[in-house]
């Protein structure tokens, strides 16, 4: 669905789960880090809002995109926590190389969802372009900040996780 059909305020519209108590890891790219850095600001925020405490929120910074795989795996794996956002930016550029990284990223997080009991939420931009990508990051952008958005299906992933254990 188009951004600027979909954001936030339509989740929120869906109710947000009480999340005291949660944990969640932030696997964040530092490549792009204008976008990233707003975005994981974006993210921490909406978890604190919702009642996450600051010290429950694990932030890991990785070099690019592609690492993000192994590190939402590791945080997983860690049991550290109830469930990871991987935050990362690619724009196309001149080159495949756009194709490659954000084909290998989706079907890396992909993989770990399926294998992991940890949701893992896929919180990578894939635009055309950098204006593209401010206007997603809440970088003077019309469509927001969708760090909002990552944070508040990570809240939902956690209570529907919850909600099979209680079966």
């Amino acid at each position: 669905m188009a951004s600027s059909l979909y954001n936030a305020e339509n989740i929120a519209a869906a109710g947000i789960p009480d999340a005291r108590g949660m944990r969640i890891g932030i696997a964040v790219s530092e490549w792009n880090s204008n976008i990233t850095d707003d975005l994981l600001e974006g993210a921490v925020n909406t978890l604190k809002q919702h009642g996450i405490n600051e010290t429950d929120i694990i932030v890991r910074h990785v070099p690019g995109s592609f690492e993000l795989i192994y590190a939402s795996a590791q945080l997983a794996k860690s049991h550290l926590v109830d469930a990871v956002i991987a935050i990362g930016c690619v724009i196309r550029g001149d080159t495949p190389h756009f194709d490659y990284i954000s084909s290998g990223v989706t079907q890396g997080i992909a993989a770990i969802n399926q294998q992991s009991d940890v949701p893992v939420v896929f919180g990578v931009l894939t635009t055309n372009n950098l204006q593209q990508a401010e206007e997603r990051s809440g970088s003077g952008g019309i469509i927001g900040n969708k760090g909002d958005e990552f944070a508040i299906t990570a809240i939902k992933m956690v209570d529907f996780s919850r909600s099979l254990k209680k079966i």
